[in-house]
């Protein structure tokens, strides 16, 4: 059985694990010093060479999206780190900072040196106060202790941090958007190209990553392009925190390598609420298409999920056991995806409106026949036509959904409403087989 892998979270039990002191007890900077002590490239080549992949969601070589920026031209440069998690299902990045801020900030120092950046960015949802609160203080404690300001260690490299809060708009974890929000504009999506590693914030060359990305960074240059890459899959390297909600008796933070499949981590949480059954599940959040029992010893990595026909994303694994509606399910996550839809581009916002509707009609018992040929058409009028990523992520689970339960829209119909329901006849044994509400 594959075992968990502690890095990243190996801190977060330990006495007021968020304070400098503990961080420094635990190795704590060690990395940037020795980092300072290299060169800009040799920092890069180790990052390239651990294989590490973004951990916000395409899971694209860190290495890689560095090299595009373009040669210094003698002005600024950014790095904005993407903390912004707001995806349903996601909750790694959140506690990360909350137990282990100087983690970050000590990541993001790093990268600044390797891309030639002098102001980082840290973009922060604005609802998690207490978290805001401790990664100002963490930025604080660095900036004091000589991590962070003017001639970081005494290496003659300049390095500013600055938190910033957004208004809460799940659209701004689109890297576009973000930039307009801290460029103090509506969060809206921005055309591409040009993209924003060649301009971005300000119109200058900008680096975006998200936290657990930028959070890896210190292991690697600590400990070694080779520790890293020897944990993990062939392509998909390293460890990662697999975020486990819904319907398992011990849900939360996993952290293990790649490669490690369902079946452990649900074993590893005790097994599925009440002794019910796995029936359905998310891989990378509510914005991927949901997999089912028969994927549960698929190994947890990009290619793999990828060959099943779903994405990893930012590893939100929701689980779903079998007194689960379907449809109820996929109708909240497009209730969600209409209220979030910032508004700019029409199949978007006209389409996720419609989606809502008529998964509403159906689950009520109103809906007929055409409304699931229906609802496919729109996601494919949606799907590569909106100018982010929501528009396409608000059409994963429906589609998937209809390719996997089909029967279940039917029996919908069929029924004039949710087989469910335990006045329902259909589908009755898996209502009685739970002691709680069908959609608790």
């Amino acid at each position: 059985m594959t075992a968990l892998i502690p890095v990243l979270s190996k801190q977060w039990a330990d006495e007021r694990s968020w304070t400098l002191k503990a961080y420094e007890a635990a190795g704590g900077y060690g990395a940037l010093g020795k980092a300072l002590k290299s060169t800009a490239a040799d920092v890069v080549t180790a990052v390239r060479d651990a294989g590490l992949r973004g951990r916000g969601g395409a899971g694209f070589l860190t290495a890689a999206k560095w090299g595009f920026l373009p040669p210094d031209d003698g002005g600024p440069r950014y790095l904005v780190v993407n903390a912004d998690e707001s995806e349903p299902g996601t909750c790694k990045d959140i506690p990360l900072l909350m137990a282990s801020p100087h983690l970050l900030v000590e990541g993001a120092a790093i990268t600044a040196y390797a891309t030639g950046v002098h102001q980082v960015f840290i973009y922060l949802r604005g609802e998690v106060v207490h978290v805001h609160r401790r990664l100002l203080q963490a930025v604080e404690e660095a900036h004091a202790k000589g991590y962070l300001g003017r001639n970081v260690l005494s290496s003659g490299f300049d390095c500013e941090v600055t938190v910033h809060a957004g208004a809460g708009a799940y659209v701004c974890g689109e890297e576009t958007a973000l930039l307009e929000s801290l460029e103090g504009r509506r969060g809206q999506p921005r055309l591409r190209p040009p993209y924003p590693v060649v301009s971005g914030l300000y119109g200058r060359p900008t680096v975006i990553n998200n936290v657990e990305t930028i959070a890896s960074v210190p292991g690697i240059v600590g400990r070694g392009a080779g520790w890293f890459s020897a944990m993990g899959t062939e392509k998909s390297k390293g460890h990662a925190l697999f975020s486990l909600s819904g319907h398992v008796q011990r849900p939360g933070q996993y952290e293990a390598p790649f490669g490690i499949t369902l079946r452990e981590l649900i074993q590893m949480a005790g097994g599925i609420r009440e002794g019910n059954r796995l029936k359905f599940w998310t891989p990378g959040g509510s914005s991927t298409e949901i997999l089912t029992v028969k994927h549960i010893d698929l190994p947890l990595d990009h290619e793999s999920i990828k060959a099943a026909g779903s994405s990893l994303g930012t590893r939100g694994l929701q689980l779903f056991d079998d007194t689960t509606c379907v449809v109820r399910a996929v109708s909240r996550w497009a209730d969600f995806y209409r209220h979030e839809s910032c508004g700019k581009c029409t199949p978007c916002r006209e389409g996720t409106f419609w989606l809502s509707q008529i998964l509403k009609r159906i689950e009520r018992g109103k809906g007929t026949q055409a409304d699931i040929d229906r609802l496919v058409e729109i996601c494919a009028s949606i799907r590569d036509r909106s100018l982010c990523a929501l528009g396409d992520g608000a059409t994963m689970p429906i589609v998937s959904s209809v390719e996997q339960f089909r029967e279940e829209y039917q029996a919908h119909i069929d029924g004039y409403g949710c087989p469910f329901d335990p006045r329902k006849t259909v589908f009755a044994s898996v209502a009685a087989a739970s002691t709680k509400e069908p959609h608790a």
